[in-house]
């Protein structure tokens, strides 16, 4: 290499240095706050599609995913994604490894005593299955329905159903019977239902969010995801809700949704609540 090209070589790297350094001047992060590594949000993903998974590449994805990089590309913080399994991603928080972590946490109050929860993304809405289309719980009366066990409109709907419900302990199995014909309709999330579809997994089954009924109370409010986060990290909750305000009030939440195939309702979330 002679003298000619390292002196042109030096002014291009040395113009690549002061244009990075403009671009990271550039970013004003909106709020103040600390991470567990300095510039950084490390996030702990759970593998729950459509809402938290790594993608090959490493990268963050899903509903949840997206908000967060989202987040961080609005307080100037690069991503540090962490595949966990879902048991063990509460515990990273809470240890001080992870800021937050994904993967459709339900803000309830058991969770609240340990932990902190951002103001809510998204709704998990009911989703009913089925070959005719049905939309409504009316619809299920006098069906063999199925629906996986721990969902908050378990309770509801045995009152209603009695014998005719039938409990499942995984999405899974739950479609096998539906699509064998073993139950006439299956209630489960609408969000995994839409995957399912779009993967082909449904066949001829058709799923819709359930209409309002005062009967199943998940109806009318459904469970609200959150960021889960350190009690002690309050400026980070801060942070985290005012960005979380920001994008429902531009369209980014609603987007996001739609980009995975859902219709978007799910942004309307109402006041923040916390479930039993």
């Amino acid at each position: 290499m002679n003298i000619t090209t390292q002196i042109f070589l030096s002014g291009i790297a040395a113009l690549a240095l002061s244009v990075g350094t403009a671009s990271a001047q550039d970013c004003t992060p909106k709020h103040q706050f600390t991470t567990v590594e300095a510039g950084t949000l490390t996030v702990a993903v759970t593998t729950y599609v459509p809402h938290s998974f790594v993608d090959h590449s490493g990268n963050m994805k899903g509903i949840d995913g997206d908000i967060a990089t989202e987040f961080a590309k609005r307080q100037c913080l690069k991503v540090k994604a962490i595949a966990v399994d879902p048991a063990a991603a509460i515990q990273y928080v809470l240890s001080g490894q992870a800021d937050i972590t994904t993967g459709d946490w339900y803000r309830t109050v058991e969770r609240a005593k340990v932990m902190s929860l951002s103001n809510p993304l998204y709704t998990d809405q009911m989703g009913i299955y089925s070959k005719e289309g049905f939309k409504n719980v009316t619809d299920l009366e006098s069906k063999q329905v199925g629906t996986v066990q721990g969902y908050l409109w378990v309770a509801d709907l045995k009152a209603m159903l009695g014998g005719s419900l039938k409990l499942y302990p995984n999405s899974v199995n739950l479609r096998q019977d539906l699509n064998s014909g073993r139950i006439d309709v299956a209630v489960d999330g609408y969000s995994t239902g839409v995957v399912a579809e779009q993967q082909g997994a449904l066949g001829d089954v058709k799923v819709n969010v359930a209409a309002p009924d005062d009967r199943v109370k998940a109806t009318r409010e459904a469970a609200q995801a959150a960021f889960p986060y350190s009690l002690n990290a309050k400026e980070l909750g801060a942070a985290l809700d005012a960005s979380i305000a920001e994008m429902h009030a531009d369209g980014t939440i609603v987007a996001i949704l739609k980009s995975y195939g859902l219709d978007g309702t799910a942004a309307d979330t109402g006041v923040p609540r916390l479930v039993e």
